[in-house]
């Protein structure tokens, strides 16, 4: 028996056919494409990166510490930490060393780029990396603790050689950890001493010398570090450097930890407390004040600020405000001046430049200050000694024309209104008369218009003018 084959069945039966296997190929290409990229991304060599331009201080602590913990949760191969600063607070400096020490991934520190260097606390920190590198041009040392005002007196030899001391066996055991120089270490902390990028690499202060970031990475390829008691091999040939960067919100803080903005910050907010108070009801004065003020004594967490310097500046704003009140002949405005300024140099005791005053901040500051208090006090004086043009006082002064003979009663046109009127001696009628004072009984004292100063009533009339307001 002969089966006839339906020809388009097997058409369409060999089409369906067709299309699977198409969609299997597509699908395996996919499969294909996702792995690929899966194993890419998995043998991509990544090192997080931060960099310190500046004082460290408790807010680059908290930005280093938070990226470095980061990177250890993503487990890139390494941390590298570029610095160029001229030292900062111990406190800081301190937080950012524990973070490096319980890292577990590598930590490098590149003082970079030529002309850099890592004073004082920077120092400390290039002594507790897996791997110290300068380039060439580059400093590191100096790093004797300093002591920093806050209103106490300053500390005696005894507590000052504890200081000392203290910061000397920190520094030889971060030395003594990495296998680094403890005779070195020991030195910059007492003797402040400050070595090369040459130099440093003889003494065995350092390990490498780079002269930008692609040599760095290619000479610490395959270099051996320590952890947990055994040794590990930091592969970063081809390493991506991802580099971090502080938030809006850490900007702004790092930025008002400035001591010059932080000055400015105290005295905006106090001039804006002073308007209103001054002038009630104003609004953005006080809120701007408020903020400044809130602002400024965060700042003030940050530096060496030392109190009685503060209480100067409150006291000078106290007199400021007196003189406008109280006629001192501008004296309060001068012990002001002086209080503002002593107060001001005070405010941040420190032997490190970046935490100290600028010069030309406080005197542009004073002289503002104490001129915008001098004009307000000049406006206040002006008003108060012109005359006064209504009410009881408003009279006094004022010219006018004896309509009757005056002595213990008579009658005076005054401005532009007749006045009952006495006076302690006679004035004949028609005479000019000036007066003197309003009695309660609402009857002027006059006297004769040629009997000291005087001045002219706009309001008083000749006799026709009188005749026409009568």
């Amino acid at each position: 028996m002969v089966q006839i084959i339906d020809v388009r069945r097997f058409v369409d039966c060999l089409h369906g056919s067709c299309r699977a296997l198409a969609l299997l190929i597509a699908v395996g290409v996919f499969v294909g494409i996702f792995l690929l990229s899966s194993a890419e991304s998995q043998g991509a060599v990544r090192i997080g990166a931060v960099r310190i331009a500046g004082p460290i201080n408790p807010v680059v602590a908290e930005f280093v510490t938070q990226e470095l913990d980061r990177i250890n949760r993503e487990e890139a191969v390494a941390f590298l930490l570029e610095i160029d600063t001229p030292g900062g607070l111990d406190s800081a400096m301190r937080q950012i060393i524990k973070g490096m020490l319980g890292s577990q991934i590598p930590v490098i520190v590149f003082v970079s780029p030529s002309g850099a260097r890592a004073a004082s606390a920077g120092a400390l920190i290039a002594l507790a990396a897996d791997f110290a590198v300068m380039a060439p041009g580059t400093n590191l040392g100096a790093a004797h603790p300093v002591a920093i005002g806050g209103g106490q007196k300053p500390p005696d030899d005894v507590m000052m050689n504890k200081v000392v001391e203290d910061a000397a066996a920190y520094a030889r055991s971060l030395a003594a950890r990495r296998g680094r120089s403890e005779i070195w270490a020991e030195k910059m902390v007492r003797e402040s001493a400050s070595i090369s990028a040459r130099e440093a690499l003889q003494h065995g202060v350092i390990d490498l010398i780079a002269e930008d970031r692609a040599e760095l990475l290619k000479k610490l390829h395959g270099r051996s570090y320590r952890r947990a008691e055994r040794s590990e091999v930091l592969l970063c040939m081809d390493a991506t450097v991802d580099m971090a960067s502080m938030g809006w919100r850490q900007k702004i803080l790092n930025a008002i930890s400035n001591p010059n903005v932080a000055y400015m910050l105290l005295m905006l907010g106090i001039l804006g407390v002073f308007f209103e108070i001054s002038q009630p009801g104003v609004l953005l004065p006080g809120v701007v004040g408020a903020m400044s003020l809130l602002l400024a004594l965060f700042a003030f967490q940050t530096l060496p600020v030392n109190y009685v310097g503060i209480l100067l500046i409150v006291l000078a704003m106290v007199l400021f405000i007196l003189e406008v009140k109280v006629t001192s002949f501008g004296m309060l405005t001068v012990g002001g001046m002086i209080s503002m300024t002593l107060g001001s140099l005070m405010l941040f005791e420190h032997s490190e430049p970046f935490l100290r005053l600028s010069k030309v901040v406080v005197a542009c500051t004073v002289l503002v200050t104490s001129g915008f208090f001098l004009l307000v006090v000049y406006f206040v004086v002006r008003t108060q000694r012109r005359r006064f043009v209504s009410g009881r006082e408003g009279m006094v002064g004022l010219v006018g024309e004896a309509v009757t003979e005056i002595h213990a009663d008579g009658q005076v046109f005054v401005h532009g209104e007749y006045w009952k009127a006495f006076s302690a001696e006679p004035i004949a009628a028609g005479a000019a008369i000036e007066v003197v004072r309003l009695a309660d009984n609402m009857r002027l004292e006059v006297r004769s218009a040629g009997v000291g100063p005087h001045r002219l009533d706009s309001h008083s009339t000749s006799g026709s003018d009188k005749e026409d307001c009568t």
